[in-house]
């Protein structure tokens, strides 16, 4: 019997990622955790976090994808580990310990949101390829970060979406422009789980 937990994808897992290859729409099974093409396989415990893009380090340590290999994943609920302290509002000396506590996040609208993706074919000698992405995620809105988390994923507007997965590497600020026009839904939250 499937469990709420198998919906949720977790760093290091396989998700869905929809993709544009050889001008054909294709959705692909790819780790979420990527490894960028190029890069040892112990970039994955060198850099545990490249589940998420980091809005602000897309010219940075993204470049090679940004621009290039983008994906979309459709997801109706997202979860954050968040300070039980920064959830609460309380001071964290009221607490014995720092502890984790993971909400759910859903837009009260109750739509799908198209999350804005990277993706990277690493390959190597002796080998099996490997698939993989990492979320977008940048400054959170004011009802996450009350909740107590510093980040967000972007959802990209749906009619954005074709621009997003056909991106043109010479107009990066076309590119920009689609992530600052994201989907804007309020996102409610509660104890996940």
């Amino acid at each position: 019997m499937p469990e709420p937990r198998d919906s949720r994808i977790f760093p290091g897992h396989y998700a869905p990622v929809l993709v544009v290859e050889d001008g054909q729409y294709v959705v692909r099974p790819m780790r979420y955790q990527c490894r960028l093409a190029g890069k040892p396989a112990n970039y994955d415990v060198k850099f545990p976090g490249t589940y998420n893009a980091r809005r602000d380090n897309l010219e940075g340590f993204w470049k090679p994808l940004f621009g290039h290999t983008h994906g979309v994943m459709l997801v109706d609920v997202f979860y954050e580990n968040v300070s039980k302290a920064k959830w609460e509002g309380t001071l964290l000396e009221a607490h014995d310990k720092d502890e984790n506590v993971v909400l759910e996040f859903r837009p009260s609208n109750g739509q799908l949101m198209w999350v804005a993706c990277l993706w990277s074919r690493w390959s190597a000698p002796g080998e099996s390829d490997l698939l993989s992405f990492a979320a977008i995620t940048d400054e959170p809105p004011p009802e996450i970060a009350a909740a107590g988390h510093d980040r967000c994923i972007v959802p990209i507007k749906p009619e954005n979406v074709e621009a997003w997965l056909k991106p043109d590497a010479s107009n990066r600020g076309a590119l920009h422009a689609i992530l600052d026009d994201k989907d804007r839904p309020y996102f409610e939250h509660r104890l996940a789980a």
